[in-house]
């Protein structure tokens, strides 16, 4: 079974997503990363968000330019475009743009017991 792929989004379009969602920083996960021929990852939210009166727990992610992958994802520094689409009767709806990147766990520090060195 393959591993999720922890990803971290950030909502820069509509302009005012931050007041609807309160984060444009979202955190989820996806399986899509896995076949190298999907050009649409679907990614579970850890925290859903309410929009137009609907709960959304999952976003459809897509490059945002034409002839892009989001396989090189994996390549950029500091996120890469896409657009991203909510469930909407039946249908995808693309509503949002912004940056996502692979989303990496800290290691839980030792606590620091004042020494010195």
């Amino acid at each position: 079974m393959t591993g999720h792929l922890k990803l971290r989004i950030h909502v820069s379009e509509p302009w005012d997503f931050e007041r609807i969602a309160q984060s444009a920083d979202l955190s989820g996960w996806t399986v899509d990363h896995a076949d190298p021929e999907n050009e649409e990852w679907e990614v579970h939210l850890d925290e859903g968000f309410d929009f137009h009166g609907r709960r959304i727990a999952r976003l459809l992610a897509g490059p945002r330019y034409v002839g892009e992958h989001l396989t090189r994802m994996f390549d950029a520094v500091a996120g890469f475009p896409v657009r991203l689409a909510y469930r909407s009767d039946g249908a995808w709806q693309y509503a949002f743009a912004g940056m996502i990147s692979q989303r990496h766990e800290r290691k839980q520090e030792e606590p620091d017991n004042g020494a010195t060195i």
